[in-house]
């Protein structure tokens, strides 16, 4: 988000990104009318309020991401009490959000567990993110033996799917938050949830504040996404890939010197 009306509730709280005029980093259109394009634009005016400091040390293209997969994964362990250290936490999906999820609930000191369609992303959660666990939601004996031993779920999986199968894998009381956009309803069982005081929540973003601190906290723990960094005659074919889900994890634009290189007709530097 690149600015908000900075006097509703949410806002005054602290909370500006659940502003009703919230103005999104690209595809909003600003107070003067004009249309913001994010990661695209070469040069980017924005309110002072929402303005965010890279710490030393950040990498600028594995640290970009970060202002979106990773303030939406940590603005909500943070706010559930998900990160503690200790406690048990499912991460549905490994993409984008659920990579980086991995990664901040283990700089937090919790026990993971990734629950993914796909047997071939094993290894790669295990041996590579480091998670303690991993489970084929396609396999029921691996899922019933997982039954009731999570704290909380980080659900980033945006396929329409039954919730039953993953609110059985929390504890009483455990929380799932969702934040994946499935197209379609979900579909929830109303006794899955009551009978054992669990907690179905959403989550959006994070605050400048939030965003801030995470971006310190990653700092300190070395944490930041995967990505392929891509210049800017490659956008195309990557859109491609995204589509076929061919991307570890995330496609950075070098938006600065694939511009400045292609103005000089040299090649580009792959480089921030």
């Amino acid at each position: 988000m690149v600015n908000t009306c900075q006097s509703c509730e949410s806002c005054e709280g602290g909370h500006e990104n659940y502003c009703s005029k919230i103005i999104f980093t690209y595809n909003s259109h600003d107070r003067d009318g004009t249309v913001t394009y994010g990661g695209y634009s070469d040069m980017v005016v924005v309110n002072e309020r929402f303005v965010i400091r890279f710490p030393d040390g950040m990498p600028l293209d594995r640290g970009a991401p970060l202002l979106c997969a990773g303030i939406t994964v940590y603005n909500p362990m943070k706010h559930h009490g998900l990160n503690e250290a200790g406690k048990h936490i499912g991460v549905v999906g490994l993409g984008g959000l659920g990579h980086v999820a991995v990664k901040f609930a283990k700089a937090f000191g919790m026990r993971v567990t990734v629950i993914s369609t796909s047997p071939g992303k094993r290894e790669e959660a295990m041996e590579t993110l480091g998670a303690d666990a991993f489970v084929v939601s396609g396999d029921a004996n691996q899922m019933k033996a997982a039954k009731g031993t999570m704290d909380g779920i980080m659900n980033t999986a945006s396929a329409s799917m039954s919730m039953y199968a993953y609110l059985a894998l929390l504890k009483p009381q455990g929380k799932m938050i969702l934040l994946g956009l499935p197209e379609k309803p979900l579909q929830i069982s109303a006794f899955s949830l009551v009978t054992g005081g669990k907690t179905l929540a959403g989550s959006c973003m994070g605050s400048i504040r939030d965003t801030q601190e995470m971006m310190d906290f990653a700092a300190k723990h070395g944490l930041a996404a995967d990505i392929e960094l891509i210049g800017t005659e490659e956008v195309n074919e990557a859109m491609e890939r995204l589509a076929k889900g061919e991307v570890r994890y995330r496609f950075v634009i070098d938006i600065g010197n694939t511009l400045n290189a292609a103005s000089l007709g040299s090649s580009p530097v792959p480089a921030l």
